[in-house]
């Protein structure tokens, strides 16, 4: 019988695939789609010369830890994402567009070196090839008490696969409109996977490549607003290769899924027209390639198809919680505490479903000694992530405010702040070796809890304040009253989204020791 099983071969999938496989477990991986990667998706342009993201194209290295060290683990390179600090916004399509000043527009983000896709391979490189199976769609999952069985459809074939642990790495959504579960989940957890929209899914990406980077010989950026009524490309970028010498544009679509549909054997000419109207007659001689993720049946829900009003809140508690006695967890980006809907957001949640299949098993050494050592330690290290966050605070700040959303700033880059910081602790918990105090496992692990989460206390009103005493001084936020001074109303309101963090940090660091005391226990 397998050991595990991980279902859905996006970036969470691989990266606990390969965590796994660095730990000697039995796994395999299964995936839907022919190829690896999920949402990742680049594709080699002709014309350029170089791979084309049509799926996530950027990470920040200054605000997503996770992203940077893997990067850097698997050898791969980065570069800025090409900006002067200026852009064009056109808003008639009989005139030319106005140039603005709007510098620090992608808030530092970086892309890879040979595309996103370049993660993808370098993961799967280091996995063993019976540990991938492709062309294998999820159809149900039944519970048998000390294992799960897996149904898959396999060509014209069902395949029933046993695990004693089942890892669904996939959208939320999904899973809850795909998947049957015998027996049925709790009604609250299929609400809460119902709920979390599958990030990007209902949108679509257009990437143009040209001989040469005309765009920038005349000083121009690559960045552009449309928003007239007969937009199709809202907003555009540059995406050439490192220096500039491979040239292209990028473009996310303005029309809704259903006119996208509609117009699709026109689509080449409408996005020539727009570019030219924005870039000049250069622009009409590109190789264009598209994207409709909404079209991706691996992907996007029905429900999917309608985006939600305002940015999408992920991480729910539920989804975060095994089920089924521990035989059935919940992954992909949608879950993470942190980042949700990002690529950081999926190496979270598998740093989360690890920690949760007990296979970072660092060796203990016995003695109260060793305990005393490893909470100093890890006192001290939260201490300098203390002394930090009022820098995090202002980098996730602005860019919020670099992207446009103009609510809730305060109270997202707080948030956001605490779930890194959480995430980080949760990782170097699971570096760390203990040994239970005298008496019960239960005992041993609300002492070690205790200890553990104390050097956290005030944590969330400490950021707090200084979030507000920072607002109070910031030009930027002047022109957002609500965030310049925030009413008590707003600021209680960002005092239970840290608790309700708190709360759930709490949670996962008394689960983490429970099962590395249950392991050294049993053996």
């Amino acid at each position: 019988m397998l050991e595990i099983a991980i279902v859905g071969g996006g970036l969470c999938g691989l990266a606990l695939a390969q965590g796994l496989q660095a730990r000697r477990c039995d796994f395999v991986l299964f995936e839907a789609r022919g190829r690896l990667g999920g949402r990742i998706l680049s594709v080699h342009s002709e014309k350029a010369g170089m791979v084309l993201d049509l799926g996530p194209t950027w990470f920040w290295p200054e605000i997503q830890p996770r992203m940077l060290k893997l990067v850097t683990d698997l050898g791969l390179r980065s570069f800025p994402q090409h900006d002067t600090g200026e852009v064009l916004y056109l808003t008639d399509h009989d005139k030319a567009p106005d140039t603005l000043s709007r510098p620090g527009l992608h808030g530092g983000a970086h892309r890879l070196e040979g595309g996103m896709a370049s993660l993808v391979e370098a993961l799967s490189r280091s996995l063993a090839p019976g540990a991938l199976r492709l062309g294998h769609e999820l159809t149900a999952v039944t519970d048998r008490g000390d294992h799960v069985e897996l149904s898959f459809a396999h060509g014209a074939e069902n395949i029933v696969v046993a695990a004693r642990r089942a890892v669904l790495a996939l959208p939320p959504r999904l899973v809850e409109e795909r998947v049957r579960f015998e027996p049925a989940l709790e009604g609250k957890v299929l609400e809460a996977l119902g709920d979390t929209y599958t990030w990007m899914a209902d949108q679509a990406k257009a990437l143009v490549a040209y001989d040469k980077p005309f765009w920038r010989e005349v000083g121009q950026s690559g960045n552009a607003f449309v928003q007239h009524e007969h937009v199709v490309l809202g907003e555009i970028f540059d995406a050439c290769d490192t220096n500039g010498e491979r040239a292209a544009l990028g473009g996310f679509f303005a029309l809704s899924p259903e006119a996208r549909a509609a117009l699709l054997p026109g689509m080449p000419m409408l996005v020539s027209s727009q570019l030219v109207q924005v870039f000049g007659v250069a622009a009409e001689r590109g190789e264009a390639r598209f994207q409709d993720w909404a079209a991706e049946p691996y992907t996007c829900s029905r429900r999917d198809q309608v985006p939600p009003d305002n940015h999408p809140e992920y991480g729910h508690p539920l989804l975060r919680r095994p089920q089924w006695g521990g035989r059935l967890h919940f992954g992909g980006s949608e879950t993470a505490s942190y980042g949700g809907g990002y690529l950081e957001g999926a190496l979270e949640a598998a740093a989360r479903l690890q920690r949760a299949l007990i296979v970072d098993r660092p060796p203990v050494v016995p003695g109260v000694a060793r305990n005393e050592q490893g909470i100093a330690g890890f006192g001290e290290w939260v201490a300098a992530r203390r002394g930090g966050v009022l820098e995090r605070y202002k980098r996730l700040l602005h860019q919020n405010l670099a992207s446009q959303r103009t609510e809730q700033l305060t109270q997202r880059a707080v948030l956001g702040v605490m779930e890194q910081v959480y995430s980080e602790a949760l990782a170097r918990l699971g570096e760390l070796s203990f040994d239970p105090p005298a008496g019960s496992i239960e005992a041993g692990v609300a002492a070690l809890a205790q200890d553990l989460l104390a050097p956290f206390v005030g944590f969330n009103k400490f950021l707090l304040d200084e979030a507000i005493a920072f607002n109070g001084s910031s030009c930027a936020l002047s022109n957002f009253p609500s965030e310049h001074r925030p009413s008590s109303e707003y600021l209680e309101t960002t005092a239970r989204d840290l608790a309700a963090a708190w709360r759930e940090f709490a949670y996962n660091v008394n689960a983490l020791l429970a099962g590395r005391l249950a392991v050294r226990a049993a053996a």
